[in-house]
């Protein structure tokens, strides 16, 4: 993030904790760059970009003051699924997002992929650089199968962070966190078996279930404090539910942390009712807020919580390291593993191993939450600035996942395929539905830089939906 990027956020966050009132006049350049210990130049940058972002504006000869500002668009009502097991569909349209991935033509909005263009992971490159170059004879052979213990060890360390207390045995590494959840679901459940999910659900979670034979059932998730609780045991006492799929913590797709009193709410009903919870804590550590939020699995005292996790969005994709810490599943997950994928490769477990041991990789944190929080503002007054009114958006506390409502009639696979013709790659809401409901919803990633390339963009998706609400 450069400077006047950094002093414009701060000025943005005055503006929106309503710091500065609607016409009040922003100090000088001169006194903001004394302020800031910052250049004329810095500052002035950082105003245009207020200025763009309609947080400002200019007065010649007066210099800048407020501007009005727009009625925040509410954020969408508790969701209201169909409560019955259905067989998961969509697979195309996943298939056709996927697709998308490796054509650089298209600006995607529609993954999930993190920033892995930041400075703080060249620790990370130059030791796997430094391994190749070393170690090909350790790194060349089988692994262990529960993964390398050097990251387990930092694994559990980690997870002290969010309350859970484990040891590296208890620790199996998988292939990144689609994998974890694929081990984890495979130990637990068998073909035709019931699994709740919140509603809306990421759609990868849903397309294992597919893929395994599983019906889910979707509940009731309220976007600031997640999954119904009352639905969830009304479910459970009217069908055979093997286990809940949860994202407690700055959830996908809408950006929720569950509050503390809800998640052991939920452990108590699992432990009534016997069935086990597979914990998703990808973005967990993406929090605005710090220290991050408890899982669920800190609280679980007989075992029943699957922990998966991964570095996929908090450092990159490719390098493929995620976990399980599956409490009393886990011989069945050691086995499930070696039945499913075999061991890991060592060149990765070991690098990430030293970059969170030297410290590294807590740094990066920091960094990725704070360009994570301040991306998702602007994108936030992107959309508030260019979609048409009538909309709902979340208000994410972490991660970098942005959900907006459009009205009912809005049909956004059909708008996702017009926008396709303009290199734009959207993720329609049906695709986070088992029986393909929330086709007037999508979901934007905002883990991009907020370019003026990107507001274009924007600008383009705004336009196509006012056309489709007409």
């Amino acid at each position: 993030m450069t400077r006047y990027q950094h002093l414009a956020n701060i000025l943005a966050q005055r503006i929106e904790q309503g710091l500065y009132r609607h016409g009040e006049k922003l100090p000088s350049v001169r006194a903001l760059s004394q302020e800031h210990g910052v250049s004329i130049s810095t500052v002035q940058q950082a105003y245009q970009m207020l200025e763009n972002l309609q947080l400002i504006t200019p007065q010649p000869r007066s210099g800048y003051f407020i501007a009005p500002r727009k009625a925040q668009p509410p954020v969408p009502a508790m969701s209201r699924p169909a409560q019955r097991p259905v067989e998961v569909t969509q697979w195309d349209q996943v298939l056709t997002l996927l697709d998308a991935r490796n054509d650089k033509s298209i600006t995607a909005l529609g993954g999930g992929s993190p920033d892995v263009t930041q400075p703080t992971l060249k620790p990370l490159w130059k030791e796997m650089s430094r391994l190749v170059q070393h170690n090909g004879g350790d790194i060349f052979n089988y692994d262990e199968l529960p993964g390398r213990r050097e990251l387990r060890e930092q694994i559990a360390r980690l997870m002290l962070d969010n309350g859970a207390v484990v040891t590296a045995d208890d620790i199996v590494v998988t292939s990144g966190c689609h994998a974890a959840l694929s081990i984890a679901l495979l130990s637990v459940c068998k073909p035709g078996d019931i699994i709740a999910v919140e509603s809306p659900s990421f759609y990868g979670t849903m397309q294992l279930l597919r893929g395994f034979d599983i019906k889910a059932i979707e509940i009731p998730t309220d976007p600031q404090t997640g999954i119904s609780i009352e639905a969830l045991e009304m479910a459970l006492e009217q069908w055979p539910i093997k286990g809940v799929i949860l994202v407690p913590n700055c959830n996908n797709p809408l950006g929720f942390i569950m509050p503390d009193a809800r998640k052991r709410a939920v452990l108590a009903l699992a432990q009534r009712y016997d069935i086990a919870i597979f914990e998703d804590d990808i973005y967990g550590e993406l929090a605005n807020d710090y220290p991050r939020p408890r899982t669920i699995k800190s609280w679980d005292i007989d075992g029943r919580v699957l922990l998966c996790s991964s570095f996929t969005k908090t450092v990159a994709p490719g390098l493929r390291v995620g976990w399980i810490a599956p409490g009393r599943y886990h011989d069945r997950v050691l086995h499930m593993k070696y039945a499913a994928s075999g061991t890991n490769v060592p060149t990765t477990q070991l690098a990430v191993a030293a970059f969170i041991r030297e410290g590294h990789y807590h740094r990066h944190l920091r960094r990725m939450r704070q360009i994570y929080h301040s991306n998702m503002e602007t994108w936030t007054c992107w959309v508030r600035e260019y979609f048409p009114c009538g909309i709902c958006v979340t208000r994410p506390q972490g991660g970098f996942l942005l959900w907006v409502e459009l009205p009912e009639h809005v049909d956004m696979v059909c708008v996702a395929r017009q926008l396709c013709r303009l290199k734009i790659q959207v993720a329609p809401g049906s695709l986070f539905s088992a029986s393909g409901k929330y086709r007037n919803c999508l979901r934007l990633n905002c883990a991009l830089p907020p370019t003026e390339q990107h507001r274009a963009v924007v600008e383009q998706l705004g336009e196509a939906v006012r056309i489709a609400m007409e």
